[in-house]
This record gives structure tokens, C-alpha cells and sequence, in this order.
């Protein structure tokens, strides 16, 4: 997939007149590209198209329209993009509960270390995590981290040939794996180069 780039972008006056239908469109994309990996953790495959949402409601949020400002987002939310042989991936570590949320993410350290996928036939790869900071500290981990996955060729031509695809987490204190359905792992092949 290629870089956003300015030329991308709306203005904040377009984003404002097409947010409604842009938003609605990303949601709908989206839901195939969600994958809840046990009861309290969901992966969000991104993509160009939800990171240009992200960035557009960034700008938006800030009200940031000058070029110098807009290049320097982009710098920041470009690394999010997959490039052809990877998966970028926003976990999303939920509980409701804040005390239990507490809790957990004190015992879930080193998690985002833990996630996985495996195409069938072939070995898991492990999650490259939070490569922009930490997102841990001694007591806690974060509710949000940001993963890579890097693909071999084998695992590309697997997955375009039928083979079926496995996510999961082997963390001591959340040990769960799925099976990727169909129009998660079709929306996903798309990614790939």
C-alpha cells in the first residue's frame, strides 16, 4: 500500500461537509477487519483507508491545516500503513470494569510481546510491538498498543492458496487463539503485495 500523502487529504472544510458518509463508509469497512482474540482483547487490522479516518479526525481535532503540521502527521500515522508484506494492527486490550481494568493491565505486562498469527502449515510469527515508544511501565501496561506482523513470501502464496489463518495471544495470563473467519481473512489478503 502506498503512503498518504497530502494531496490525500480533505481540508477541514471538505472533512467537515463529508465526515457523515466518510465515517459511515470506514465503519462499515472496518467490521471486517476487527477480530476479537478472547473476551477482552480486539485486533483492528489498519489499513489506508483507516488511517487516513484517523489522521483526517486528528486534523480535525486540532484544527491543523498548515502544511508544516499536516507533513508532520503524516510522518506520524504513515508508519501505521501495512507496506504489501505485513499487518499493522491496533490492540485493544478492554476491560469495562476500571478496577478490574487496573488489575488486569497489571498482570497482562508484556502482553503486546505475546500476540500472534500463524498461516496452517507454517511457523507462528510473533508481534513486532510498539516500535514508535513504550507503552509499559513497571506497574501497568497500556490498554493500546500498535503491532507488525511481518509476512514471508511462503505465508503470502499459503494464504492466497486456501490456507486458513490463526491469531492469538500466549500471554501466562491470557492464553486464547481463533480462527480467522472468511471476510477478515479475504479483507486481509487484500493487504498483501
Amino acid at each position: 500500500m502506498t503512503a498518504l500523502a497530502p494531496a490525500d487529504l480533505l481540508t477541514l472544510e471538505q472533512y467537515a461537509r463529508e465526515r457523515p458518509a466518510f465515517r459511515e463508509r470506514v465503519i462499515a469497512h472496518k467490521r471486517a477487519r476487527r477480530l476479537a482474540v478472547g473476551p477482552n482483547a480486539s485486533w483492528c487490522f489498519e489499513d489506508r483507508l483507516t488511517i487516513q479516518y484517523q489522521l483526517q479526525e486528528m486534523l480535525r481535532a486540532e484544527r491543523i491545516f498548515e502544511a508544516d503540521a499536516i507533513a508532520e502527521e503524516l510522518g506520524a500515522y504513515n508508519p501505521l500503513v501495512p507496506d504489501g508484506s505485513n499487518w499493522k494492527v491496533t490492540l485493544l486490550i478492554e476491560f469495562v470494569d476500571p478496577a478490574e481494568r487496573a488489575r488486569r493491565l497489571a498482570e497482562l505486562r508484556g502482553i503486546e510481546a505475546r500476540c500472534w498469527v500463524q498461516v496452517e502449515g507454517l511457523g507462528r510469527v510473533t508481534a513486532i510491538a510498539d516500535e514508535d515508544l513504550e507503552r509499559e511501565n513497571d506497574e501497568k501496561t497500556s490498554a493500546v498498543h500498535f503491532l507488525r506482523f511481518e509476512l514471508t513470501t511462503a505465508m503470502i502464496a499459503a494464504l492466497r492458496g486456501g490456507a486458513a489463518l490463526r491469531a492469538g495471544v500466549d500471554h501466562p495470563q491470557y492464553l486464547h487463539g481463533v480462527v480467522v473467519g472468511d471476510s477478515t481473512r479475504a479483507a486481509l489478503i487484500e493487504d498483501l503485495a
